[in-house]
């Protein structure tokens, strides 16, 4: 995982959306495109960056695609960002 990268993903309202819609369960790229006004190119588009930084990851099941969002990378930016807490 890179910083950058996470950053960069986190950096797009659509894509904090995305976050948010995975943080309940894992949804297939069809359920995701049906939440947004948006195309499906476009949507996938914005899952490639996810999935770059490493912020979610995807499975597949028949003819599916699932994606969920992999925890240890917001572990990771959690815990840099409290390397900067309680310091006087």
């Amino acid at each position: 995982m890179s910083l950058k990268e996470t950053f960069k993903a986190l950096s797009d309202p659509i894509r904090r959306e995305i976050l948010t819609l995975l943080k309940k369960d894992k949804l297939s790229v069809g359920e995701i495109i049906e939440k947004f006004d948006l195309t499906g190119a476009t949507i996938s588009y914005h899952l490639s960056i996810l999935k770059k930084s490493g912020l979610i990851f995807e499975s597949k099941y028949k003819n599916f695609i699932f994606y969920e969002i992999n925890t240890s990378v917001f572990e990771e930016v959690i815990l840099w960002f409290s390397e900067f807490g309680g310091k006087k």
